[in-house]
């Protein structure tokens, strides 16, 4: 439980409530001459109850390490204040700040930054020493991949391991921290070597199979784009060659082009990189015919998909529901806790903080733009109500595996206004599947505060899968649900891969209710 509230003039934390780390002369009058509030008991003293106190951020740091005991003696309270400050400290200081101000903590002739309280020595210098030590080590072990190698960060571990180095003839039991810095400092040069996020490709943490997974989106036309799911050295050739298969168009009389903002057009060899150095930032990805025009004509003028089959009346909703929950798992257990600390509190751009974050929700709105697309890209009266059929039940299944996030988006994207408006179709829907519908549109109802999901949230049994936009707004319990862990048997079946791995997505507002009005014009 925490109480008190946030004070704009300065930074705040939550602390323990032994003192106020100010430590002003004025003391509360509610409070005893210890910091404690007479009114709590021992007992509950224990419990360690939190409260929101004001300080500078060196303050804050300071008093941490102060109350901060080793893993031996460590409780699950003080981890806990631990984690809460490493995942959130970019919220009110930066990182070369806190790399200067671990420094300033580590005892030593060297360091003059700390305020004047004597010469620390014998058993309470090499204490101080191995309080930094422990909180830098588990600062490096909760964002693992996510620290990026920016240069005050490796200057800073150098200089730390330097000082370590130095103290160990002085405190010889100081060679088994020695051993653990030299250990972290191994795994942090192995992963900064595998770190590779830009703007069109992050990696997935997770298997070693599937860290190693990137999403692209490559037009096919110019108001719909496939959204394609590949390995990060995939190379213009195999793309093009998933996109032929997709599409159904002959890989032959295809190629790839990469487009600058620009609107300058590179044409792409076949053994060229998608992700090589020289298409760090392309504007978008097209695959055209040899004359450079793109495969598909504007939607609204593609008489040729009336014909073509509707792949996915025939994959079983159960196999689809699970292709897309390990999908939707894999991007969400790749964000890390601080990403969405960083979206929620930081004014500042993204700045490849919340790169993976982003993918996500990126990915909600690909599913419901999909499910539109699906739906208004058929035709036929007969099989759009099979359709609309297919996906309440996808829904359905995705809630039953408790992700929430693919049920809420397919619900939204049947509820579109293009997908809705289609009076003659959902009149043929059975009544048992408008039953099916209406109860889990339920969850999508956004009156007091989007209650119905929250609540149907909570009684949801973890590990579960949100719904990322309203998880957002939520109240900070999302840590939790990151550091679950959810194993699913993966569907191997490549067409069912193939129905959620490359979605063909139409991205433009105007195309889609001129579809919706070609098959149920308005009367």
């Amino acid at each position: 439980e925490r109480e008190g509230s946030r004070r704009d003039e300065m930074p705040t934390f939550d602390i323990p409530h032994f003192r106020y780390i100010d430590e002003d002369e004025d003391e509360d009058e509610d409070e005893d001459e210890d910091g404690y509030y007479p009114s709590e008991s021992s007992s509950s003293a224990l419990s360690r109850r939190y409260v929101v106190v004001s300080g500078t951020p060196l303050k804050i740091l300071e008093h941490l390490l102060s109350d901060l005991r080793l893993d031996e003696q460590q409780g699950a309270t003080e981890k806990m204040l631990l984690d809460d400050f490493l995942l959130t400290y970019l919220v009110f200081m930066s990182t070369s700040e806190l790399c200067q101000a671990l420094l300033g903590q580590y005892p030593s002739d060297r360091t003059k930054t700390q305020p004047s309280r004597g010469k620390e020595e014998g058993k309470e210098a090499l204490y101080r020493k191995r309080k930094v030590l422990h909180l830098v080590s588990q600062w490096s072990t909760l964002y693992k991949d996510f620290l990026r190698e920016e240069e005050n960060v490796k200057l800073f571990m150098k200089t730390l391991y330097r000082y370590v180095l130095e103290d160990v003839y002085e405190f010889p039991t100081l060679e088994r921290d020695l051993k653990e810095f030299q250990k972290l400092l191994r795994r942090r040069l192995t992963l900064f070597q595998q770190l590779s996020l830009k703007e069109n490709c992050v990696s997935l943490r997770g298997s070693p199979v599937e860290s190693k997974d990137v999403m692209c989106r490559v037009y096919v036309s110019c108001d719909s784009y496939l959204s394609v799911r590949v390995k990060p050295a995939i190379v213009a050739q195999e793309l093009l060659h998933i996109v032929s298969q997709r599409m159904e168009r002959s890989e032959d009389d295809m190629m790839l082009v990469a487009q600058t903002y620009s609107g300058e057009k590179r044409v792409l060899q076949p053994h060229d990189s998608i992700y090589s150095e020289s298409l760090e930032a392309p504007g978008r990805l097209i695959a055209c015919r040899r004359d450079l025009s793109e495969i598909l004509p504007p939607l609204t003028e593609c008489p040729e998909l009336g014909q073509k089959p509707v792949r996915l009346l025939g994959i079983n909703t159960w196999d689809v529901s699970v292709a897309l929950t390990n999908f939707d798992w894999n991007l969400f257990n790749s964000i890390h806790e601080q990403e969405l600390i960083f979206y929620t509190f930081s004014r500042q751009a993204s700045s490849g903080h919340t790169v993976a974050l982003e993918l996500l929700l990126q990915r909600c709105n690909e599913v419901q733009q999909w499910v539109m697309s699906e739906v208004l890209l058929c035709p036929s009266l007969s099989k759009r109500v099979q359709l609309l059929k297919k996906f309440i039940k996808i829904a359905a299944h995705c809630k039953a595996q408790r992700n929430l996030n693919s049920s809420f988006a397919i619900i939204m994207g049947l509820n579109t206004a293009a997908v809705s408006r289609l009076n003659q179709t959902w009149e043929k829907v059975p009544g048992k599947f408008k039953k099916l519908f209406s109860e889990l549109e339920l969850l999508t109802d956004p009156s007091m505060n989007h209650k119905a999901y929250r609540d149907a949230f909570k009684k949801t049994k973890p590990p579960k899968i949100p719904f990322m936009p309203l998880l957002l707004k939520g109240n900070g319990k999302y840590m939790n649900i990151v550091r679950s862990v959810r194993s699913l048997s993966p569907c191997d079946s490549p067409e069912v891969r193939s129905s959620v791995h490359y979605l063909h997505i139409i991205d433009n507002q105007q195309t889609l209710f001129e579809l919706s009005h070609r098959l149920e014009p308005r009367v």
